[in-house]
């Protein structure tokens, strides 16, 4: 009697669970950066609001350009980063609804490289965003900074990024643009009271000063503050930067791991 080998099944096809792929995280990014090229009021958004913020803000304190010299640097971070997480979260979340994202995870496509991909698109707009910005506030605003104005570009950039990463997180606990938009309140306001941008973070209740050293927007303001007093790179700025970087990565980490494919 003769036997016939076993036929071999076909590969499961899917998403892949390896590491990240760095031709498909790039060909991600280049699909997002050709949707927002057709999107002129979420570019708008993301790159002209924090500039217009930041001149409405120098005006408010005409009488008082101290008052500028002294938030100037740490809202030059602030507003980067909420803008960038509004966005995000948002077009995301729209990307899951209309089923792109349950289309695209069922090719060759991991969880990671999409969130990369997203995160490497919005980033580059970051980038464009903190230029504009960091070169209004220097250079027409007349905003007063000790350090190197390539310091102040380095920590509004990475608040940039951790609001992207914060908006991909967030994105994947929202059902509807209005759910993520109401995640602003519950992620961002509270960083904006503790990060010490209102009263020195010392001063606080000392329950409120823990809950503020473990928050990234508080190292991004004492960031900028150190550039806004030392002439040189200090070694609590390099701490600070880290800390903003590596929450950055930590949430986007965060983010692939509850990425869903569509929204019940």
């Amino acid at each position: 009697m003769t036997t016939t080998a076993a036929t071999p099944r076909p590969a499961a096809t899917g998403a892949p669970t390896g590491a990240l792929n760095a031709s498909r995280t790039l060909a991600t990014a280049a699909r997002v950066l050709r949707q927002l090229r057709h999107d002129p009021r979420t570019i708008a958004l993301m790159i002209l609001i924090p500039c217009v913020m930041l001149f409405l803000l120098r005006y408010v304190f005409d009488g008082s350009p101290r008052t500028f010299d002294n938030i100037g640097a740490s809202l030059l971070g602030i507003f980067p980063l909420i803008t960038m997480f509004l966005v995000t979260s948002i077009a995301t979340l729209r990307e899951r609804t209309s089923g792109t994202l349950e289309r695209l995870l069922a090719l060759p496509l991991g969880k990671g490289d999409l969130i990369a991909g997203y995160a490497l698109a919005f980033g580059t707009l970051a980038i464009i965003q903190s230029a504009l910005a960091t070169g209004l506030a220097l250079w027409a605003l007349d905003l007063d900074v000790t350090g190197s104005p390539w310091l102040l570009l380095l920590v509004a950039l990475l608040d940039a990024l951790l609001g992207t990463a914060l908006g991909l997180f967030v994105s994947a606990f929202a059902a509807s643009e209005f759910q993520a938009v109401q995640f602003m309140p519950a992620v961002i306001f509270p960083q904006l009271l503790l990060c010490g941008l209102f009263t020195p973070r010392d001063t606080m209740h000392p329950a409120l000063e823990a809950l503020s050293d473990v928050l990234p927007m508080s190292y991004a303001v004492d960031g900028m503050n150190e550039v806004l007093h030392h002439t040189d790179m200090t070694a609590a700025f390099v701490r600070d930067a880290l800390v903003v970087a590596g929450c950055a990565l930590l949430v986007l980490c965060l983010g692939a791991a509850t990425l869903r494919r569509r929204t019940p």
